[in-house]
């Protein structure tokens, strides 16, 4: 009596497993830039035979290690901590080890193309030297007086949720390569460099918070944004960014922070 019950077990969990592998074709129409090999960009696209729920830095992974090894992008921990994939997937930035197959549609080309306002190295790699600039500019780093202290600097919960939302930053860049401010002006310090000077700003430990309000009073900085939400939308952490970066207008208006 309890062979029928086993067998049906059985089939169920060969059921479960081969729905667990099915795989469907994707294209990826990537980008391609080579500067030692041409001045003009190229679209490529290549068929893979992916699981829905892989991402598409998986994706990206299969075409380089068993396609085309000459593809270059950036990826480091592939768990979304390091904030180094961040490219435009199907028009909006993301973040390639966080983004699923099955949630853009796989059943079109999905286009892969490198961030926006900043050089293209290669293929999806750019220049990320004038964002670390921009970062490096706030001084993004704790600002005190005096003799260094003799236990640690305490802080109450209040004042730490104070400017606990800025702290999630990864520095992917997909905030300011998504400001339309940004693409038109290189010089612009971007939603990222605010964000990390927001950071410490609020920060109830901190005594520069004067110096970097008078950094992003310039002409290039804070007032620079038009409030288009787009790096709010980008941000792959959830950041509130265009609210942080009204927190310091209001702070350069009031010099309350």
């Amino acid at each position: 009596m309890s062979t029928p019950t086993l067998d049906k077990h059985s089939a169920a969990l060969d059921a479960a497993e081969n729905s667990a592998f099915e795989t469907i074709t994707v294209t990826l129409r990537v980008r391609r830039f080579n500067p030692e090999v041409s001045d003009e960009v190229s679209w490529v696209d290549y068929q893979l035979e992916m699981d829905p729920k892989e991402r598409v830095l998986d994706a990206l992974h299969k075409v380089k290690w068993e396609i085309d090894g000459s593809l270059t992008f950036r990826r480091s921990c592939a768990h979304g901590i390091c904030g180094s994939d961040a490219m435009r997937i199907n028009g909006r930035n993301r973040l390639a080890c966080k983004t699923l197959l099955k949630d853009i549609n796989p059943e079109k080309p999905i286009t892969i193309e490198p961030i926006k306002g900043m050089a293209v190295l290669k293929d999806l790699v750019v220049d990320m030297e004038p964002f670390f600039q921009a970062y490096r500019d706030v001084m993004p780093f704790l600002i005190t007086k005096g003799n260094e202290p003799t236990r640690e600097r305490r802080q109450s919960a209040e004042d730490r949720e104070r400017f606990d939302d800025t702290t999630k930053c990864i520095l992917c860049a997909a905030c300011t390569s998504s400001c339309p401010v940004f693409w038109n002006d290189g010089q612009y310090f971007g939603p990222a460099a605010i964000v990390n000077a927001h950071r410490f700003i609020f920060d109830s430990r901190d005594e520069g918070g004067e110096q970097r309000l008078e950094i992003l009073n310039d002409k290039e900085g804070v007032w620079r944004c038009r409030t288009t939400f787009n790096c709010t939308d980008a941000c792959p952490r959830g950041i509130e960014v265009t609210k942080a970066i009204q927190e310091v207008k209001r702070a350069l208006i009031t010099r309350r922070f």
